[in-house]
Parts: structure tokens; sequence; C-alpha cells
């Protein structure tokens, strides 16, 4: 008699094994020819970024509303030089601790020579063009938290196309002066002036002015 021996069980098992894995890549492939018979590549979901806002205003400086109506006097519209020979412009401003502060400047765009020595007189406005309520202008820092002192009066000779200095400091306020009426010194004739962005100022406040100085 002859005597068979058998298999051994490891054997069978792994060939058992072999036959399942790949029939099942086989099945596996077939469902997702069914589905997706023509192989198209499924989509991937997009998320969009959100870019940030570019130029925005100076850390604590109010922008001002495209709304707000205009003045009920002549602004300084930049164009030309005014009979006076002097023209004003102020500065974007800084703030810092409650703190605010806008640089205005004075130039010579006449054909003489203009002298100085004191300190400009300036009066904020409202977005109609009125004096705002309350606000007072005083020559010097000291009545002013934190400004920084004041370097004081002195004589200038502005010749044709030189210009003079000077800082305006105020208080955080939660409302806004829109408009500077500014003249060279007290008793001198006064323009209009907009700045690139509004004195939050607001009422029974104080606008301390340094002396004009010759600029950088």
């Amino acid at each position: 008699m002859i005597a068979i021996r058998p298999r051994p069980v490891r054997s069978v098992a792994l060939s058992c094994l072999l036959v399942l894995g790949v029939s099942g890549c086989g099945l596996s492939a077939e469902l997702d020819r069914e589905s997706n018979p023509e192989r198209r590549p499924t989509p991937t979901p997009t998320v969009e970024v959100p870019t940030r806002a570019a130029n925005p205003p100076p850390s604590g400086i109010p922008t001002r509303s495209p709304s707000e109506p205009a003045p009920s006097v002549p602004v300084q519209d930049g164009q030309g030089c005014p009979p006076s020979g002097l023209r004003f412009r102020a500065d974007e401003g800084d703030a810092a601790m409650g703190l605010r502060a806008m640089g205005l400047d004075v130039i010579n765009c006449g054909d003489r020579p203009y002298k100085l020595n004191g300190y400009p007189a300036v009066t904020v406005l409202d977005a109609s063009g009125d004096p705002f309520p309350g606000v007072r202008t005083v020559e010097g820092t000291d009545k002013v938290s934190m400004a920084p002192e004041d370097p004081g009066p002195r004589a200038l000779t502005l010749a044709p196309g030189e210009s003079a200095h000077a800082a305006l400091y105020w208080r955080m306020h939660n409302q806004d002066g829109v408009y500077l009426r500014v003249a060279p010194e007290k008793g001198d004739d006064t323009v209009t002036v907009r700045p690139p962005y509004p004195l939050d100022i607001g009422p029974e406040n104080i606008l301390g002015t340094t002396a004009w100085q010759p600029s950088a």
C-alpha cells in the first residue's frame, strides 16, 4: 500500500489567501470601473484663503465717510496759489496711547518772502464746515496730556518755495472733526483744509499747537 502524505495545512491556507487576495483586488477594480466607467479623477474640494486688505489707515485714526456733505466754506483744492501766497497741508497723523498728533505745513507758493513768528491759528470744523462745538485751540502743548514739549516761537522768513512746520496734538474722543480752518497767525486770512483723516477730537477737548519751525 502506498501511503499518501497529507499536504501541510500552512501551504493550503497560504494558497487560499493568495486566491482571495487576487480575486478581491479584481472585485475592487471591477466595482470601480462600474461606478466610474470613464475613469475620471474625483474632483478635490478647494478652500479659499481670505486676503489681507491693502493699505489700511494708520492705527487709531478714523477713516472718513464718502457720504459726508461738502463744507459751507471753500476748501483749499491744491491747485494754484492762494492770494495770500501761502498754502497749507496737513499730514495723515499718528496715534499712540490715546494721544493724537498731526503735522501742519505752510508753504510759500508766492513770489516774495513771508515772515512768521508765532503759532498757527487753527479751528476744527465739522462735516458741514461749522466750528466743532466745545473744542478749544491753545498755543503750546502744556494742556494736552503726554504731548511733547513745544519748542516755542521763533522768527522765520520763508523765501518763495520754502516751508515751515507745526504740530497739532489732542486726546482721543469718539467724534470727528473733518476740516481745519487755518491761518499763519491770529488775525491773518484763513483757508479751509481737509486732512487725509478726520481728527477724533470730540467736544470739550483741547487742540494744542506748537510754534512754527523751519521744515527739516
